[in-house]
């Protein structure tokens, strides 16, 4: 595939749309539309996970996961005077870094509709020293929906959820937008599913929930699923810009599909990273390695689910990751897409990864 014929009309749709941890309706209600026509069985599970297979000439069976939920957070509490405005405060679903939040627009995703809001942030020369200087945290963060009390207690409750309000972008050779991850791998997930072919093994496209605060849905379903091989498709840090040395970048943007070595949560299995190198290096398809010293995947949710299973894993390089501008270059996406498609169709399920 060349980054040209990327369909970006569906991955804008993919990564505006809102889904957090436990609550990813909106997205699964598009993977279950995008796997239409295209898998032979489609299937849900309690958790919210979704399932599409294409079935393969023998049993052996190879499990493909990509996640559906962002982050984002939850309604904690509403207040406010009650001749004033009211403001919503927060508690986080996955890993924010609350110096990014400042000054944002967000989402209330209440039950009688979605309300718009800002996250506050004082002008900086009404702060003191120290003001200035705090590392500030999520519980600092509050929503400023812009109605009076009385009326955002009626129209939002705790447990409702918010999520960043962001259009995705081509900046360049870039795509930029927020929940990149993992809704980009979630797209080449979809894409390669479209161009199987009557596989010799059975593949098993796997949606799943919940890896943000845990990899819990990839934990159920390497159980339910139980299959012979794993491949985690997330996103990657690239750290190639200014301010960091060439070891500290995990991977470059354009340099190609990133075939991950380990994380901080699991080690791939070298036979199956091994073949992921021979594949690509046959196919002429742009790779790097990725060597990423935290951050978990998931990959490691398959291995740690049912018995010692081969796992690996295949990354798209991403900039500025848990922010509302993850960025990443169009040409690595297609890589990883065309590197998904060739291993699949070159996987005959008598290829030996025990070690």
């Amino acid at each position: 595939m060349t980054a040209s014929a990327i369909d970006f009309d569906l991955l804008g749709e993919l990564t505006e749309t809102s889904g957090v941890p436990g609550y990813e309706d909106r997205i699964r209600e598009i993977v279950v539309r995008e796997f239409e026509g295209t898998v032979d069985d489609v299937r849900t599970d309690a958790m919210g996970n979704v399932v599409g297979t294409i079935e393969g000439d023998s049993d052996y069976s190879v499990a493909v996961a990509a996640h559906m939920d962002e982050i984002g957070f939850m309604v904690r509490h509403v207040r406010g005077d009650e001749d004033g405005f009211g403001f919503v405060e927060l508690d986080a679903l996955g890993g924010w870094d609350a110096r990014v939040l400042k000054a944002q627009r967000v989402t209330i995703h209440a039950e009688d509709g979605d309300v718009p809001g800002v996250i506050g942030s004082p002008p900086p020369h009404t702060l003191d020293e120290d003001e200035r200087e705090k590392t500030p945290d999520v519980e600092d963060v509050f929503v400023d929906p812009g109605l009076p009390y009385a009326e955002l207690e009626e129209r939002v409750s705790p447990g409702d959820l918010v999520t960043m309000d962001q259009t995705t972008e081509r900046v360049g050779e870039t795509i930029t937008g927020k929940a990149l991850d993992d809704r980009i791998c979630l797209f080449a997930m979809l894409e390669a599913a479209r161009r199987i072919d009557d596989p010799a093994v059975t593949i098993h496209f796997c949606a799943t929930v919940q890896e943000e605060v845990g990899l819990r849905g990839a934990r159920a379903l390497g159980v339910d699923v139980d299959p012979d091989l794993a491949i985690a498709l997330d996103v990657t840090v690239a750290n190639d810009v200014p301010g960091f040395k060439s070891g500290e970048h995990v991977t470059d943007l354009g340099e190609g599909t990133a075939i991950k070595l380990k994380d901080s949560s699991v080690i791939t299995n070298p036979k199956v990273h091994r073949r992921m190198k021979a594949v690509a290096e046959e196919e002429g398809i742009d790779y790097q390695l990725e060597v990423l010293p935290a951050g978990g995947t998931d990959t490691a949710g398959f291995q740690h689910a049912a018995g010692a299973k081969p796992v690996g894993a295949i990354s798209v390089p991403t900039r500025y990751l848990h922010t509302v501008t993850e960025t990443a270059h169009v040409d690595d996406v297609a890589a990883t897409i065309d590197l998904l498609e060739a291993v699949l169709e070159t996987e005959t399920g008598d290829h030996d990864y025990t070690l």
